[in-house]
Protein backbone atom coordinates (compact mmCIF):
# COMPACT_ATOMS: atom_id res chain seq x y z
CA UNK A 1 0.00 0.00 0.00
CA UNK A 2 1.50 3.38 -1.34
CA UNK A 3 1.02 6.63 0.01
CA UNK A 4 -0.72 9.41 -2.02
CA UNK A 5 1.20 12.60 -3.46
CA UNK A 6 -1.10 14.51 -1.25
CA UNK A 7 -0.70 12.35 1.90
CA UNK A 8 3.05 12.39 1.10
CA UNK A 9 3.28 16.30 0.70
CA UNK A 10 0.96 16.03 3.82
CA UNK A 11 3.33 13.85 5.99
CA UNK A 12 6.40 15.91 5.15
CA UNK A 13 4.73 19.16 5.74
CA UNK A 14 3.87 17.43 9.14
CA UNK A 15 7.58 16.86 9.84
CA UNK A 16 9.06 20.42 8.93
CA UNK A 17 6.67 21.67 11.48
CA UNK A 18 7.76 19.18 14.10
CA UNK A 19 11.33 20.06 13.32
CA UNK A 20 10.56 23.81 13.74
CA UNK A 21 9.21 23.12 16.82
CA UNK A 22 11.51 21.34 18.40
CA UNK A 23 14.50 23.66 16.88
CA UNK A 24 12.35 26.71 17.99
CA UNK A 25 11.79 24.86 21.61
CA UNK A 26 15.68 24.21 22.24
CA UNK A 27 16.83 27.06 20.64
CA UNK A 28 17.17 29.28 24.54
CA UNK A 29 18.56 26.74 26.30
CA UNK A 30 21.62 26.35 23.32
CA UNK A 31 21.41 29.80 22.73
CA UNK A 32 22.13 30.42 26.90
CA UNK A 33 24.97 27.57 26.54
CA UNK A 34 26.11 29.13 23.76
CA UNK A 35 26.48 32.73 25.29
CA UNK A 36 27.93 30.48 28.99
CA UNK A 37 30.77 28.50 26.70
CA UNK A 38 31.91 31.44 24.50
CA UNK A 39 31.02 34.65 26.56
CA UNK A 40 28.62 35.68 23.26
CA UNK A 41 27.09 39.13 24.20
CA UNK A 42 29.44 39.71 27.45
CA UNK A 43 27.90 36.56 29.35
CA UNK A 44 30.17 35.77 32.10
CA UNK A 45 31.64 32.44 33.55
CA UNK A 46 30.43 30.79 36.75
CA UNK A 47 33.88 29.45 38.89
CA UNK A 48 33.03 27.38 42.58
CA UNK A 49 36.44 28.39 43.50
CA UNK A 50 39.52 31.36 42.41
CA UNK A 51 41.83 31.23 39.80
CA UNK A 52 44.99 28.89 40.53
CA UNK A 53 46.79 31.45 38.37
CA UNK A 54 47.55 35.38 39.14
CA UNK A 55 49.45 37.63 36.73
CA UNK A 56 51.10 40.71 37.34
CA UNK A 57 49.12 42.24 34.44
CA UNK A 58 46.23 44.54 35.75
CA UNK A 59 42.57 45.27 34.38
CA UNK A 60 40.38 48.19 35.40
CA UNK A 61 37.04 46.69 36.28
CA UNK A 62 33.75 49.45 36.42
CA UNK A 63 30.98 48.51 37.93
CA UNK A 64 27.30 49.87 36.73
CA UNK A 65 24.22 49.49 37.90
CA UNK A 66 20.32 49.78 36.16
CA UNK A 67 16.55 49.12 36.90
CA UNK A 68 13.82 48.00 34.85
CA UNK A 69 11.16 50.34 34.01
CA UNK A 70 8.81 50.45 37.23
CA UNK A 71 11.40 48.81 39.28
CA UNK A 72 11.05 50.74 42.78
CA UNK A 73 14.44 50.02 44.38
CA UNK A 74 17.27 52.33 44.31
CA UNK A 75 19.62 50.38 42.84
CA UNK A 76 24.00 51.00 42.67
CA UNK A 77 27.47 50.14 43.50
CA UNK A 78 29.13 50.96 46.28
CA UNK A 79 32.29 51.56 44.47
CA UNK A 80 32.35 52.48 40.73
CA UNK A 81 35.70 50.76 40.17
CA UNK A 82 38.49 48.56 41.03
CA UNK A 83 42.05 47.98 40.07
CA UNK A 84 42.67 43.96 40.13
CA UNK A 85 45.20 41.68 38.38
CA UNK A 86 44.37 39.23 36.13
CA UNK A 87 43.55 35.75 38.08
CA UNK A 88 43.05 38.05 41.43
CA UNK A 89 40.24 37.51 42.64
CA UNK A 90 38.24 40.61 43.54
CA UNK A 91 34.93 41.81 46.16
CA UNK A 92 32.62 44.13 44.87
CA UNK A 93 29.64 45.38 46.57
CA UNK A 94 25.98 47.12 44.74
CA UNK A 95 23.50 48.54 47.25
CA UNK A 96 19.99 48.18 46.80
CA UNK A 97 17.00 49.97 48.76
CA UNK A 98 13.17 49.89 48.73
CA UNK A 99 11.81 52.63 49.60
CA UNK A 100 8.25 51.30 49.20
CA UNK A 101 5.62 50.26 51.90
CA UNK A 102 5.39 46.96 50.83
CA UNK A 103 7.86 43.66 50.01
CA UNK A 104 9.30 43.88 46.42
CA UNK A 105 11.01 40.80 44.59
CA UNK A 106 13.70 41.61 42.40
CA UNK A 107 16.23 39.30 39.82
CA UNK A 108 19.63 40.67 38.42
CA UNK A 109 20.54 40.43 34.71
CA UNK A 110 24.24 41.11 33.89
CA UNK A 111 26.31 41.27 31.17
CA UNK A 112 30.18 42.58 30.45
CA UNK A 113 31.64 44.95 28.17
CA UNK A 114 33.42 44.97 26.03
CA UNK A 115 31.83 41.59 24.71
CA UNK A 116 35.39 40.04 24.03
CA UNK A 117 36.26 39.78 28.05
CA UNK A 118 32.58 37.98 28.61
CA UNK A 119 34.17 34.78 28.55
CA UNK A 120 36.96 35.80 31.04
CA UNK A 121 34.95 37.56 33.27
CA UNK A 122 34.75 34.64 35.93
CA UNK A 123 31.74 34.74 38.81
CA UNK A 124 32.48 32.99 41.82
CA UNK A 125 29.49 34.24 44.23
CA UNK A 126 26.75 36.82 42.92
CA UNK A 127 23.50 38.42 44.43
CA UNK A 128 22.44 37.85 40.81
CA UNK A 129 22.39 33.82 41.60
CA UNK A 130 19.13 34.41 43.28
CA UNK A 131 16.07 36.20 43.79
CA UNK A 132 16.30 39.28 46.24
CA UNK A 133 13.38 40.28 48.14
CA UNK A 134 12.90 43.39 50.18
CA UNK A 135 10.96 44.22 52.50
CA UNK A 136 9.70 47.92 53.05
CA UNK A 137 12.46 50.23 53.97
CA UNK A 138 15.20 47.41 53.75
CA UNK A 139 18.42 48.19 52.64
CA UNK A 140 21.13 46.05 51.46
CA UNK A 141 24.51 45.60 50.45
CA UNK A 142 24.67 42.09 48.25
CA UNK A 143 28.56 41.08 47.28
CA UNK A 144 29.91 39.41 44.20
CA UNK A 145 32.82 38.06 43.91
CA UNK A 146 34.82 37.57 40.65
CA UNK A 147 37.88 36.94 38.77
CA UNK A 148 39.44 37.86 35.32
CA UNK A 149 40.54 34.49 33.15
CA UNK A 150 44.29 35.13 33.11
CA UNK A 151 43.97 32.99 29.76
CA UNK A 152 42.67 36.14 28.39
CA UNK A 153 46.18 37.04 27.32
CA UNK A 154 45.82 34.14 24.70
CA UNK A 155 42.79 35.53 23.09
CA UNK A 156 43.04 37.61 19.90
CA UNK A 157 40.78 40.49 21.28
CA UNK A 158 40.81 39.59 24.77
CA UNK A 159 44.62 40.61 25.19
CA UNK A 160 44.16 43.92 24.09
CA UNK A 161 41.11 44.84 27.16
CA UNK A 162 42.05 47.16 29.88
CA UNK A 163 39.16 47.78 30.97
CA UNK A 164 36.09 45.79 31.69
CA UNK A 165 32.44 47.34 32.49
CA UNK A 166 30.36 44.66 34.83
CA UNK A 167 26.54 45.89 34.61
CA UNK A 168 23.38 44.37 36.50
CA UNK A 169 20.13 45.44 35.95
CA UNK A 170 17.10 44.44 38.27
CA UNK A 171 13.80 43.78 37.24
CA UNK A 172 10.85 43.22 39.63
CA UNK A 173 9.70 39.42 39.79
CA UNK A 174 6.83 37.76 41.13
CA UNK A 175 6.78 37.67 45.30
CA UNK A 176 7.55 33.94 46.66
CA UNK A 177 4.87 32.39 47.65
CA UNK A 178 5.99 32.08 51.33
CA UNK A 179 6.54 35.95 51.63
CA UNK A 180 3.26 37.00 49.56
CA UNK A 181 1.50 34.63 51.76
CA UNK A 182 2.43 37.21 54.75
CA UNK A 183 1.20 40.05 52.48
CA UNK A 184 -2.25 38.99 51.90
CA UNK A 185 -5.13 39.93 54.38
CA UNK A 186 -5.97 37.47 57.07
CA UNK A 187 -9.74 36.57 57.25
CA UNK A 188 -11.64 36.14 60.26
CA UNK A 189 -14.40 34.00 60.44
CA UNK A 190 -16.70 34.37 63.27
CA UNK A 191 -19.11 32.31 64.38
Amino acid sequence: MSLSQHQMTAAKMVGVVILMGSLSWASVPFYDWFCRVTGFGGVTGVAAKASDVVLDRKVLVRFDASKERGMPWDFKPVQREMEIRLGETGLAFYEAYNPTDRPVAGTASYNVAPFSAGGFFTKIDCFCFEQQVLQPGERVTMPVTFYVDPEIIEDDEGKYVNAITLSYTFHETELPEEVASLEAPQTVVQN
